[in-house]
């Protein structure tokens, strides 16, 4: 990977520093894993969250591979106990990129901010070698995660991917189309210093944003106006609970913010970040970075 000439050891410093303070309020060490049956614990603890026992999500040799060749494979530990994990692989040399390809957390360890500690120590990992962004996809419809990327992390949207992975039949996605949207991290800008700190903002919505996509009162989607400068895409509060509940109104919430978000991003805006009632902002401007 090609070294950053802007990363000094100060910003190190504070990276690292940053990593080891959510670590300790999420009441966690976070350290790099490549024991084999540590490696084992990951893919257990990833069948156990998505549902997939017979069919993890990754396998023990991919991490063991990975690991070898010198990719991140992160853990984060209660006492002994692996309570969430973190893996990534370097992009084409080029990019000078990680891409952060699975995370999750334990059930029991949910509401610690485990998460979140885990993808600072993934930072910290990146800096030290001389990374200057991690990329991931989340799915767009599950809101907590959207919050977590965007207003926690300060991540860049920049590309909406329709069914990405294809049908992944587990109790996450459910079935559902995967569609995703891929974010970047750069690692050293102002915006993400701040959330590594924990000083977190919000786009400036404006009294003349549009809603581009609603919430009717029977929970499903109402299309608005795609014609704002500024536009509010919403998204169901529990689209994982609506996934086992009601399937069909999951997959009117998928198709509809997928058309939303495409026509949004064909006519050259982008999304600018999270509102405070879970909708995405989404702006045109002759900026950079264009969602596509």
């Amino acid at each position: 990977m090609t070294n950053l000439t802007v990363t000094r050891a100060p910003d190190l410093d504070l990276a690292v520093e940053a990593a080891d303070a959510a670590a300790l309020a999420a009441g966690v060490s976070v350290r790099t894993v490549t024991d084999l049956r540590e490696l084992g614990g990951v893919v257990d603890l990833f069948a156990t969250i998505w549902g997939r026992s017979g069919n993890p999500p990754i396998t023990l040799e991919l991490l063991r591979a990975f690991s070898k060749a010198g990719n991140y494979v992160g853990g984060a530990f209660d006492g002994d106990r692996l309570v969430g994990a973190c893996v990534g692989f370097f992009h084409a040399p080029a990019d000078d990129a990680l891409h952060s390809h699975i995370a999750g957390v334990a059930p029991s360890a949910t509401g610690r901010s485990v998460g979140f500690a885990l993808k600072l120590h993934q930072r910290s990992w990146a800096l030290l070698r001389g990374v200057s962004q991690i990329a991931w996809t989340f799915d767009p419809l599950v809101r907590r995660n959207a919050h977590f990327n965007l207003v926690k992390l300060a991540t860049l949207p920049v590309e909406y991917l329709p069914n990405f992975y294809g049908a992944m039949p587990d109790q996450i996605n459910g079935g559902d189309d995967t569609d995703r949207l891929l974010v970047r991290w750069p690692l050293l800008a102002p915006a993400v210093l701040a959330a590594c700190a924990g000083t977190t903002s919000r786009p400036v919505v404006g009294a003349g944003a549009v809603v581009a996509l609603g919430i009717g009162a029977d929970g499903l989607p109402v299309r608005g106006r795609l014609d704002g400068s500024t536009s509010l895409v919403l998204v169901p509060p529990d689209v994982e609970r609506l996934r086992r509940t009601d399937p069909a109104a999951a997959q009117h919430w998928r198709v509809a913010v997928r058309e939303v978000l495409t026509s949004l991003a064909a006519d050259g805006a982008r999304i600018v970040g999270l509102d405070r009632d879970g909708g995405y902002v989404v702006r045109h401007t002759d900026a950079g970075g264009v969602m596509s």
